[in-house]
């Protein structure tokens, strides 16, 4: 885990480096001047001249400037080493992320991964500064202190001895009842985020058939959780400061009680008060190390959590991969399925797909239709190798899709969602995902084939007009036309509609098809849909039924050999007859 952590430091080594060195630098002019205060106060009461106090003062007042520097310094370093290893951290994780196959995705929640580049980071964040300034701090404070204190008086400093052990054992039992609340806290997090994540997203929805109250309590019982756990482990941790209080108040009435028997005893030959002064001030700084160590112990114990499930996402890998020597370019639109099956998950009770056997020529239009699960978005979906089959293969241009460069592969395929996603920015901005380099001419020539240039022109702005976040400014319709746009600006070999005509008239559903057979003349189409209507004039038509092709034809040859097409057919025709 660490090993992958410390991957994400990089450039910033060198300031993970010099912070602890200043650290310890400050460290030792600290325990240095206690012990140079106490030779003032001997020498005051021995009836020292002015010129002595005056060296003294100036030497503790250029210790104190050291000191001073030598913490600004380490506290410079330690910010901007945490700071820069948390943004390279959530950089790696974003990375991870993007290279991730479908399959990988499924594995984490959305919600999940959202509190990994957050709220894991943060903490991951805090403790790395804790470990580079404070936790070299402390250490190097307790045993500077305890030399220095066994230096000046071995007799009284064994009281050190006592108190360190009696610490000891009462911090490891509250670590270890506070660590396992917090490994678990972090679940509940996610559960928190996915109720916020959903709400939000789902909005119109939970309006609509008046869920607020549902949503409240709903998220109310994810925040009670969050909170009860994070009480529970407080309430632990909380016993943390009343033991240190402890530990420092006897341990200076320890060293005050034995080291003023000892004065008076030895007449101030064993102990002078100068140094039961610097004795004091040694252990205030032993007991303050040691109430720091259990600051950095708790920190580190609620990051631990932090960092395992950063570690998962960063140690994740993609399922799908690049070959050796991978082909980087598709010779043409072909498609072709050999004895495919697959399934979503190795523990699946049954395949999402069985048994399928199809070739689509390049340039071809293939129809698919179906009912809800049939396996038809799972079908297409192996075709740009978001999902690897199970058993089969699955060429495109006459190569097995596993041997192409991915980047390619993608390149050639456009998918056009019915759940279609567009991002904040101009309608240029997002027509341009399709094709970095389109001109203006271009987006509204493409746009006039999609049949989205005319809503286009009504807007005030036109082509400059600002998607919102998801495109709640424009209609489902509206949205369906923008994104099949940018998938012909991809300008490529296959292009699939999945069922994203659907919010759109028939009409303009016919125009849209039209429009593909007169400019992609040669690239390979495929459109699932629901209505006959959209795949009727098809090269070819595919009826799938619980993942299993049913049938194959022309319209005109499935409404003579497949129930269910003519079903479908009947049912649609008739419907449209008597309305």
């Amino acid at each position: 885990m660490l090993k992958t952590l410390l991957g994400s430091v990089r450039e910033y080594k060198r300031s993970s480096i010099l912070a602890p060195i200043f650290i310890a630098a400050e460290v030792a002019v600290e325990c240095t001047i206690p012990f140079l205060t106490a030779k003032l106060v001997n020498n005051i009461q021995s009836g020292c001249d002015m010129e002595t106090i005056v060296k003294f003062g100036l030497l503790l007042a250029l210790l104190a400037v050291i000191s001073l520097c030598c913490g600004a310094l380490s506290g410079h370093f330690a910010a901007t080493a945490a700071c820069g290893f948390a943004k390279n951290l959530r950089h790696d994780l974003y990375s991870a992320v993007q290279g991730f196959s479908f399959s990988n995705i499924d594995k984490f929640s959305t919600s999940g991964l959202v509190t990994r580049l957050t709220t894991d980071v943060s903490n991951v964040q805090m403790s790395y500064m804790m470990i580079i300034r404070t936790a070299v701090r402390c250490p190097l404070m307790l045993i500077f202190a305890f030399v220095m204190a066994m230096v000046t008086s071995p007799k009284t400093a064994f009281s050190f001895a006592i108190i360190i052990p009696i610490l000891a054992v009462g911090l490891t039992l509250i670590i270890t009842r506070a660590h396992p609340i917090f490994k678990s806290v972090f679940k509940k997090y996610d559960n928190l985020n996915n109720s916020v994540q959903e709400n939000v997203s789902g909005m119109r929805v939970v309006k609509a058939y008046v869920r607020e109250d549902f949503e409240v309590k709903k998220f109310g019982k994810a925040s009670d959780e969050v909170c009860g756990d994070f009480t529970k482990a407080e309430k632990i941790l909380a016993l943390n400061s009343p033991l240190m209080q402890f530990c420092f108040n006897f341990n200076m009435i320890m060293i005050s009680l034995f080291g003023s028997m000892l004065i008076v005893k030895s007449g101030a030959t064993e102990l002078t008060v100068g140094e039961l002064s610097s004795l004091l001030t040694y252990g205030a700084q032993i007991l303050m190390s040691l109430m720091m160590v259990s600051m950095i112990i708790v920190m580190v114990s609620m990051s631990f959590a932090s960092a395992n499930r950063i570690v998962e996402v960063l140690n994740e890998k993609s399922s799908i991969t690049n070959p050796e020597n991978p082909v980087t370019e598709v010779r043409d639109g072909s498609i072709m399925f050999n004895n495919v099956s697959f399934s979503y998950s190795k523990k699946a009770n049954r395949p999402a797909l069985s048994d399928i056997n199809l070739f689509v020529a390049s340039g071809e239009t293939l129809g698919i239709i179906g009912g809800t699960g049939s396996g038809k978005t799972s079908l297409i979906q192996l075709i740009s190798r978001l999902y690897d089959v199970s058993e089969g293969s699955v060429k495109v241009g006459g190569v097995d899709v596993k041997d192409y460069d991915i980047e390619t592969l993608r390149n050639e395929v456009s998918v056009v969602l019915q759940k279609n996603v567009l991002f904040s920015g101009t309608i240029k901005d997002n027509l341009r995902w399709g094709n970095p380099d389109a001109t203006d001419e271009e987006m509204e020539r493409i746009c006039r084939l999609a049949q989205a240039d005319e809503f286009i022109q009504n807007f005030p702005d036109k082509y400059d007009t600002f998607i919102e976040r998801g495109g709640t400014n424009v209609s489902g319709g509206q949205k369906q036309r923008l994104c099949i746009a940018r998938a012909l600006l991809k300008k490529p070999k296959i292009l699939i509609l999945d069922d994203s005509t659907s919010a759109v008239d028939t009409k303009t559903d016919a125009l849209i098809r039209r429009a593909f057979a007169e400019e992609i003349p040669n690239t390979t189409k495929i459109i699932i849909a629901q209505r006959i209507s959209s795949v009727e004039h098809a090269d070819k038509i595919v009826v799938m039924n619980n993942g299993r092709i049913e049938a194959v034809g022309n319209h005109e040859e499935l409404l003579r050999t497949s129930p269910i097409y003519k079903e479908v057919y009947d049912s649609q025709v008739k419907g449209g007859d008597e309305e």
